[in-house]
C-alpha cells in the first residue's frame, strides 16, 4: 500500500500523525509533482493544499485510488471521482485520521480485488476471456488509428486430457499454472496474456508482425517441449508439447476485422496445427484456404 501526500511545500503536518505498518509506505511531494502522481502508484492520495486547487485537480480526473482531503468545513460542491474518498476536518485528531485512512485503504484493497476477480482467471491469475475481448478490440482500434501491426497467438496444450486421466486434475492444474508462469516470463508489459479455455491461452501482441509472433511462439513451443514435468510417484518426466495458431491484423482485405474475427483466424490455424501432427505453430496467412 502506498500513501502519497501532496502539500504546498511537500512537508505536511499530517505525515507525523499517520501510523504505518510493514506493508504501507508513505511518501510526500509538493505541488510541482502533482501531475506525476500516477507514477507513484498511490493506494491513497492525501491532498493537503488549497481547496480551489483540489477542486481543479479532481474535476478533470478519474482517480484509480482512494482520496482523503483535510478541510476546515465539509465542502458541498467538490466532486471527486475516485475508488473512494473522504474528508477530515481540521484541526486533525490523530485517532480519527488513522481510522479514516485505514477505512480508505481497506476500501481500495477490496475494490481492487473485486476488479481482479472480475477480469482474471482464478487458477492461473491470467486475464480471462471477457477481458481479452475488451482489450483486443481496443488494440485493433489502436492499430487502425496508427497503422501498426497486431498479432494474436492461440496456444493449446497437446494431449492435456491424458494428463488429467493419468495423474488426476490436481496435476492438470499444476501443469496449467506452470505453462502460465512460463508465458508470463516471456511476454512484454504491453502484451495481453489470457487463459482462453481449459488448456488454451491467447497472447495479444501489439505492434508485432506475424513473423515476429511466429518467432515468439516457436521459442515458447521449444521451451515447453523441453520442460520438466514429473508428476508425483513418477520416475521420469511426462512429455509435454503445445500447438499454436497465429493470426495478424490487418489480415484479409475488404473484411471488417474485429476481436472475434482475429480469434477465429487463430482458431483455424490452431486446428490446422492439431490436424497436421501437433507440436507445431501454424500461421493463418500461410494456410491454403481454397
Amino acid at each position: 500500500m502506498n500513501i502519497i501526500i501532496f502539500s504546498e511545500n511537500g512537508a505536511s503536518e499530517l505525515s507525523g500523525q499517520i501510523n504505518l505498518d510493514d506493508e504501507t509506505q508513505l511518501r510526500e511531494f509538493n505541488l510541482c509533482e502533482l501531475e506525476n502522481f500516477k507514477q507513484y502508484n498511490p493506494s491513497l492520495l492525501i491532498l493537503d493544499f488549497d481547496k480551489d486547487k483540489v477542486r481543479e485537480f479532481c474535476a478533470v480526473r478519474k482517480l484509480e485510488c482512494s482520496v482523503l482531503v483535510p478541510v476546515d468545513e465539509i465542502p458541498q460542491n467538490l466532486t471527486i471521482r475516485a475508488l473512494s474518498y473522504d474528508f477530515i476536518k481540521t484541526p486533525i485528531n490523530k485517532t480519527e485520521l488513522n481510522v479514516r485512512i485505514n477505512a480508505l485503504l481497506k476500501t481500495y484493497s477490496t475494490k481492487k480485488e473485486l476488479v481482479k476477480t472480475a477480469i482474471c482467471d482464478e487458477l492461473t491469475g491470467l486475464y480471462n476471456r471477457k477481458y481479452l475481448h475488451h482489450r483486443l478490440d481496443a488494440e485493433i482500434s489502436r492499430a487502425k488509428r496508427y497503422g501498426t501491426s497486431l498479432a494474436c497467438v492461440l496456444l493449446d496444450i497437446d494431449y492435456f486430457k491424458i494428463v488429467n486421466d493419468m495423474y488426476g486434475y490436481d496435476w492438470g492444474d499444476i501443469l496449467l499454472k506452470k505453462i502460465a508462469q512460463m508465458l508470463s516470463a516471456l511476454v512484454r508489459k504491453e502484451d495481453v496474456l489470457t487463459r482462453y479455455g481449459d488448456e488454451e491461452f491467447i497472447i495479444v501482441l501489439p505492434e508485432t508482425t506475424e513473423q515476429q509472433a511466429l518467432i515468439f511462439a516457436e521459442r515458447f513451443r521449444s521451451d515447453v517441449e523441453k520442460m520438466e514435468f514429473i508428476p508425483a510417484n513418477e520416475e521420469e518426466r511426462h512429455p509435454i508439447t503445445i500447438s499454436g495458431g497465429i493470426a495478424s491484423f490487418p489480415c484479409m482485405e475488404e473484411v471488417d476485422e474485429d476481436a472475434n474475427t482475429l480469434i477465429r483466424y487463430a482458431e483455424h490455424a490452431l486446428y490446422n496445427a492439431k490436424q497436421s501432427g501437433k507440436n507445431k505453430i501454424v500461421e493463418f496467412s500461410k494456410m491454403n484456404l481454397g
